[in-house]
């Protein structure tokens, strides 16, 4: 018996309830099916979900289900950009995933359709659909259209910072943001949205080939309708995600992840997500699949292509193909075949045709945007974890986009306890060659993790400072990064880590190719390692603990629950 018909028993007052909610009578007896999507008028990302939430409605009813919509609309990072706003970011997929518990579990429903684009509704769909372990298929929402020239909404904080210096007229700048997005869906680029639609495929969660499909494209609206087709029949075979998200499927997804060098968010949502289903992801594992995967994807910001293309070259599976010896074949998916079995289907039905058809039409080769593994870009993928006496339990940096001038590099810190701060010194050249920047008290504790976009832009776009400085913090970075940033440094500097030990002048050592991070020095002058341990352990009879940034509300409530960054900056 479904799960709906066994409550359905419990609760006399469903049947009446649903019928007052313009349900029939012979509604009530078929399959549920929830459709969940973070639809709403908050940005392109979720602007265009009802359309593909009705495409799925429409089937599911065709085929003999009895759909229900439900709505948690998200936030968007890049409108939050610059103020206080940001600090709702990583709060927010929480959130979602906690409202979304709560509306599916509080009602019967036999299977869902989950429907999301973006940073943290993604990420917060996946781990609401682990958690709760129902018959569960996900629909990506798809990516925008470059603009102009390939324009793209990551190189808008560019174009800030060289309006700031003077380098572009208003004029100009205003034309850039004016052109940015000039349509619906994710960002067109690689950055955390659209790398969470790929992990959303690659975990095997969402149907083959549907990740960052053209948003505005018949092919979307299709894929939505099979989910809905789909739907019913994981919740007659009752296919959970339980026998889909193995520790092999994990592994999958962070060579994925490896490949397309993937947002550095990535390595709080796919902890995470593994969290909600019983799996607890070390950030070790990130660094030894990235050695031995090669980065082939050359897709912004770590490529030259906007993100649209990705698709056009045949997206996931055209990536898994490049990749196929490393993989876990054997894998469950939610088509209810393997992972192996779903490839070859791909390759037969018409499916690479139908993506080429859109390369062709921008003049550009397959190769062009998918190397070879014979011949990467790089041969490892882009993510390193650094540790050392500076981040015991970790740092993560996006190493792709560093220059091979600070891969191995001493530095001078320089200390700010927040961006503003940070971004200020950078924008007005306050800061020098040399300088390693910190910005610290930004963790999940802290002020509950906050990109440090405009600061790593401000950086990236100097080219006095993108190949001579480094930015280190216990905070984020948006998917967008470029250049020299090492983020998620743990523990983070407001539960006493060390990070919140560093004085100004002290020597830091960044070590990629070694992967360690530490403080070697004080007042210029290198120490040894015993009496570096000294020095921090009196600092920290020096330090105090600060008031919370937040004591109520959702940030209060995070900052008091959220675990370490290298965790997954999850509520425990």
């Amino acid at each position: 018996m479904l799960r709906s018909q066994e409550i359905r028993q419990k609760a006399p007052e469903i049947d009446s309830l649903r019928i007052g909610s313009g349900w029939k009578v012979e509604d009530l007896s078929k399959p549920q099916i929830v459709i969940q999507s973070s639809f709403g008028h908050s940005h392109p990302g979720s602007a265009h979900l009802d359309v593909l939430v009705e495409e799925a409605f429409q089937e599911v009813f065709k085929e003999g289900g009895r759909p229900a919509k439900y709505f948690v609309t998200d936030m968007c990072d890049g409108e939050a950009q610059g103020h206080d706003g940001m600090n709702y970011s990583l709060a927010s997929r929480d959130m979602i995933a906690n409202m979304i518990e709560i509306q599916t579990e509080a009602t019967p429903f036999d299977a869902g359709i989950f429907i999301a684009s973006c940073d943290k509704s993604m990420p917060a769909h996946l781990m609401a659909i682990a958690r709760m372990n129902m018959p569960s298929v996900v629909i990506p929402g798809g990516i925008m259209n470059a603009g102009p020239d390939m324009l793209t909404l990551e190189q808008i904080g560019k174009y800030s910072a060289m309006k700031e210096r003077g380098e572009i007229t208003e004029e100009q700048y205003v034309y850039y943001k004016h052109n940015a997005c000039p349509s619906c869906g994710a960002c067109s680029f690689m950055g955390t949205a659209s790398t969470m639609q790929v992990m959303a495929e690659a975990l095997g969660l969402a149907l083959p080939g549907t990740a960052l499909m053209p948003s505005t494209s018949k092919e979307l609206k299709e894929a939505a309708k099979n989910a809905g087709r789909h739907a019913l029949n994981i919740a007659v075979n009752n296919l959970k995600p339980s026998d889909i998200l193995t520790m092999k499927t994990f592994e999958n997804a962070i060579m994925v992840h490896a490949a397309i060098a993937g947002s550095s968010n990535s390595l709080l949502h796919i902890p995470a997500i593994a969290h909600e289903i019983g799996f607890e992801i070390e950030p070790s594992l990130f660094d030894e699949i990235h050695r031995k995967i090669p980065f082939i994807l050359n897709i912004r910001p770590s490529g030259f292509y906007p993100g649209n293309y990705f698709w056009y070259a045949g997206g996931v599976p055209a990536i898994m193909e490049e990749i196929k010896e490393f993989l876990h074949l054997d894998v469950m998916t939610v088509t209810g075949k393997t992972l192996g079995e779903n490839l070859e289907e791909l390759k037969e039905n018409g499916y690479y045709h139908r993506c080429n058809e859109y390369l062709k039409a921008v003049g550009v080769k397959k190769e062009d945007i998918i190397k070879t593994k014979e011949n990467p870009i790089k041969k490892q993928g882009a993510i390193a974890i650094l540790k050392g006496n500076l981040a015991p339990e970790g740092a993560v940096v996006k190493h792709s986009a560093v220059s091979e001038k600070l891969m191995q590099v001493v530095l001078k810190a320089r200390t700010f306890n927040c961006e503003e701060d940070a971004y200020k010194a950078v924008i007005t050249r306050a800061v020098n060659p040399g300088d390693a920047v910190f910005i610290r008290y930004e963790g999940p504790k802290g002020s509950g993790m906050p990109e440090m976009f405009y600061t790593t832009e401000a950086i990236a776009s100097d080219p006095t400072l993108v190949e001579s400085i480094a930015l280190i913090t216990d905070g984020r970075f948006s998917g967008a990064t470029r250049g020299p940033a090492i983020g998620h440094v743990s523990p983070e500097a407001c539960e006493g880590g060390p990070i919140a030990l560093v004085e100004d002048g002290d020597l830091i050592k960044v070590d990629i190719y070694a992967r360690t991070l530490d403080i070697i020095g004080v007042n210029g002058v290198e120490k040894s390692q015993e009496e570096i341990e000294e020095i921090l352990k009196e600092r920290k009879t020096r330090w105090v603990k600060p008031a919370p940034k937040y004591t109520k509300g959702a940030l209060g409530i995070y900052t008091k629950l959220a675990v370490s960054p290298m965790k997954g900056g999850y509520m425990e």
